[in-house]
């Protein structure tokens, strides 16, 4: 199997209305093929049965020549196939993923495809790996500043390692980019669940410096005393 491969997989179950329609939920343009998503895990899933008994510096390799093809369907798939080795994640995985949000990621769903799945798996292994993020905080590229937050994703919907997350989210708090503003406002959303008192007095205390994007993202599961505390002007 080889990546050209799949995306004449990918060819085979354009949806041309479907792909008109994608674009609708991204500002800049992105190249989609306009496949469904149920289509697009389909596919990952013969991709996968290909690849799992493959030496990892193949199926590496197939996963880099996936991302060139620079389409939305394409990265997801590497996503989605990646997945399946999560157990196998450690500092190499992590560099790889690192290095598929420098030159490929373009747009939020590729971040979060691989910040909150692959980052988040690596980090769940081997939580040493968080202190990379707070490099990711000052990055001249917004998505991985957006990833430095949605990587953490996984840990604070578990209600681990907080003060790292609070770390990470008041790092970026001045930041006015909308997309790290969205995901720094998703990380504390996941958070409060878990730590609801810690998360209201973090935002309480910067709620001068928080952009009202991030607050209303951060409160979306909060109570209505909570939310109003963390809303009010």
């Amino acid at each position: 199997m080889t990546a050209r491969e799949v995306e004449k997989r990918l060819h085979s179950l354009v949806d041309p209305a479907f792909g008109q329609g994608q674009q609708a939920f991204f500002r800049d343009q992105v190249r989609t093929y306009g496949v469904r998503a149920p289509q697009v895990k389909a596919v990952a899933r013969e991709v996968y049965a290909q690849v799992k008994l493959w030496p990892k510096e193949k199926r590496d390799q197939l996963m880099e020549d996936l991302w060139k093809l620079k389409g939305l369907e394409a990265g997801a798939i590497a996503c989605y196939v990646y997945r399946r080795f999560a157990r196998e994640f450690g500092a190499a995985e992590f560099r790889m993923f690192e290095h598929w949000i420098d030159r490929y990621a373009t747009n939020w769903a590729h971040t979060d495809g691989v910040a909150s799945w692959l980052l988040a798996a690596s980090i769940a292994n081997h939580p040493e790996l968080m202190d990379e993020l707070r490099g990711w905080t000052k990055s001249p590229n917004r998505w991985k500043r957006r990833a430095s937050a949605v990587a953490l994703l996984q840990e604070a919907k578990h209600g681990r390692h907080t003060a790292m997350i609070f770390e990470i989210a008041d790092r970026l708090i001045n930041n006015r980019d909308d997309m790290v503003e969205k995901g720094v406002g998703w990380l504390l959303k996941e958070t409060y669940p878990k730590k609801p008192r810690e998360t209201v007095a973090f935002l309480v205390e910067r709620r001068e410096r928080a952009s009202r994007l991030t607050l209303r993202y951060a409160a979306e599961k909060m109570t209505a005393r909570d939310r109003a505390a963390v809303l009010a002007r």
